[in-house]
């Protein structure tokens, strides 16, 4: 049986994809059973080991350490047995004990959870899941809207309706013994929001099993948390708080589809919240929610005041969302997202050129203005066909000083002081002449 650190070589080796599958189904083809209980130490998203550095072996090998041995330490790790000046004892003699390669290309990359061999969850699924279903990597997914413009139909009878948060979506899992985990969209691992992560540790006991909680991270400022979220040092993160939209066990998220539907779900959720807790949480919050009956003009009436209200509070839109649905982890029409949209006038003051595939054509309209007192600058570089981004590079001097309508999802401030737009779409010019508004 091949060395498992021989075959990180080997795939690192290469950066054909064919040629990664075809090293994977050979070692699935010869049972090596230890090299994919490592992948998926690696891969699997929900084990994580609570280590922050992991060294680097000098040139000089040990005796090796067996695979068993490393394994029960990988568990006592991911158990948090083993914590802290202990776990980092350990590590070290392990290191020590290793050979070079085994532990530089194999037991310190499952520890960083990092291969760094151009593998993930998907390559190793695609190839294995039909004749070696023993060897599937667990995948991370959690439920996902579609926009409500692709759905129109969707939007009748009963809905469940709630604001649209401008924040990180955050997929919490609190275990009963007081264990909590956060985690992104994508699966990797939030370390920056511990207050809330308290908090909920407090309140752990309230729950008879490993529960996730789904829901958004605001902060004050969204440029702000962005760059909090996966900071290593200098993390400043305290005003984060917690909204909190769903709720359903462990096992069920790993299964990929919870049953109970979606209205009694957010009864369970509030009811938890309001009525359960063993200590009130400052930093942890439950997102109201209302019903609205699309197919009565009361419903169709109260459905716009929750619209407006939203726009006018700042919010990223509604969500809108069928009270009889299961939670599924995947992308589906049960959650729709409608989100309100600005247009602003602005002047051309500078034309960009392009990158890559757009370079000798227009990359970006620089395009500056005032939209109620704000002083607005921002590059707009979407919303162009090809035939634009040639006529306008083409004929940048008469694009100068032109009005230009653009759509964002908002206006933001930067840190300066200064104002931009988020995601700007290029609409049409205004007028036919250097700052004619019409």
């Amino acid at each position: 049986m091949r060395n498992a650190w021989d075959i990180i070589k080997e795939l690192e080796a290469t950066n054909s994809r064919l040629e990664k599958e075809a090293i994977i189904l050979r070692e699935a083809e010869d049972q090596n059973d230890l090299f994919f209980e490592g992948l998926r130490f690696a891969l699997d998203p929900m084990i994580t080991f609570g280590v922050k550095q992991v060294d680097e072996k000098q040139p000089n090998d040990g005796l090796g350490v067996a695979w068993g041995h490393f394994r029960e330490t990988l568990v006592d790790l991911q158990n948090r047995e083993v914590t802290g000046n202990l776990a980092r004892d350990i590590l070290d003699h392990l290191k020590d004990k290793s050979f070079t390669d085994q532990w530089n290309y194999w037991y310190r990359r499952i520890l960083i959870k990092d291969l760094r061999c151009g593998l993930s969850d998907k390559t190793v699924n695609k190839v294995v899941e039909k004749k070696y279903a023993d060897y599937i990597v667990p995948t991370f997914t959690c439920q996902l809207a579609h926009d409500s413009a692709n759905h129109e139909g969707k939007l009748a009878g009963k809905k469940l309706v709630e604001v649209k948060l401008d924040g990180v979506r955050v997929i919490t899992v609190v275990w009963p013994d007081g264990r909590v985990l956060q985690f992104s969209r994508n699966g990797k691992e939030l370390v920056n929001f511990e207050h809330i992560k308290q908090e909920l540790a407090l309140n752990a006991n309230t729950f008879t099993e490993p529960m996730v909680l789904d829901g958004e991270v605001m902060s004050s400022s969204f440029q702000d948390l962005m760059k909090q979220v996966h900071r290593k040092d200098n993390v400043a993160a305290s005003d984060a708080v917690l909204w909190l939209f769903d709720i359903l066990p462990l096992r069920a998220f790993e299964s990929g589809i919870f049953n109970m539907i979606q209205k009694d779900r957010s009864s369970w959720l509030h009811d938890w919240y309001n009525n359960k807790l063993n200590k009130s949480m400052a930093y942890v919050r439950c997102l109201d929610q209302a019903i609205v009956d699309l197919d009565t003009a009361e419903g169709q009436n109260l459905f716009r005041m929750y619209n407006k209200s939203a726009i006018e509070n700042n919010y990223e839109g509604i969500m809108i969302k069928d009270p009889q649905a299961p939670y599924e982890c995947k992308r589906t029409a049960s959650w729709l997202k409608l989100k309100p949209f600005i247009e602003v006038s602005l002047e051309v003051t500078d034309v960009e050129e392009g990158t890559g595939r757009n370079v000798g054509r227009l990359g970006a309209l620089v395009c500056e203005g005032n939209d109620d007192s704000r002083h607005i600058r921002v590059n707009v570089g979407s919303g162009f066909s090809d035939d634009d981004r040639n006529t306008f590079w083409n004929s940048r001097s008469d694009v100068l000083g032109r009005i230009v309508e653009v759509r964002a999802d908002a206006i933001t401030q930067n840190q300066d002081g200064s104002y931009s737009l988020r995601f700007p779409r290029f609409l049409s010019f205004r007028g036919f002449e250097n700052g004619e508004k019409i």
